[in-house]
């Protein structure tokens, strides 16, 4: 798969000075992509807490920079087994959040980007399965993650979310 040019965006592990910033993009992003699913309430713990979250051995957040600005992120997180309905049990399962591309740059390979980073870092550091969850009214995502090999688990029913279940299997190639 063609991406651009390294110089078109910097992608690199959010330092404390830009925790503020990174939180602002984070709820601005969930507003878009959720609008009015979401009571606009308190930050949610992730946003938070993000060193201790998303830092150790199960965590992983980056932020894409075009021109100073943040762009994009990417993030994992340890697995919560939440979702009675998964089987996800026995492996080390890490949950894939917060992919999000500003719309002024998605069709670039910014997202493609993103992700092969995490992927690439999921699997130096041992990680055995990635799982995450999508809905179909996020235009192109679950086109997005089957072209990135993921499958389809468990497709909810319910009204308001109808929520995908996704995972893959990570193994050296």
């Amino acid at each position: 798969m063609a991406l651009p040019d390294t110089d078109t965006w910097r992608i690199e592990v959010p330092d404390a000075s830009a925790l503020d910033d990174v939180r602002t993009f984070a709820m601005q992003a969930r507003t878009e992509m959720f609008g009015d699913r979401f009571e606009r309430g308190p930050i949610p713990a992730d946003l938070k807490d993000i060193p201790a979250v998303y830092g150790g051995s199960d965590g992983y957040l980056r932020i894409a920079r075009r021109e100073g600005e943040i762009v994009g992120t990417i993030g994992y997180r340890a697995y919560d087994h939440r979702f009675p309905q998964l089987d996800l049990r026995g492996a080390r399962v890490v949950e894939v959040v917060k992919l999000y591309v500003r719309p002024d740059q998605r069709r670039q390979g910014l997202a493609d980007r993103l992700f092969l980073g995490l992927e690439a870092y999921a699997l130096a550091n041992g990680i055995k399965t990635l799982y995450l969850h999508t809905h179909p009214y996020l235009p192109g995502a679950e086109t997005f993650w089957t072209r990135h090999g993921f499958q389809v688990d468990v497709r909810d029913t319910d009204p308001v979310w109808q929520t995908i279940h996704m995972s893959r299997r990570l193994e050296r190639t």
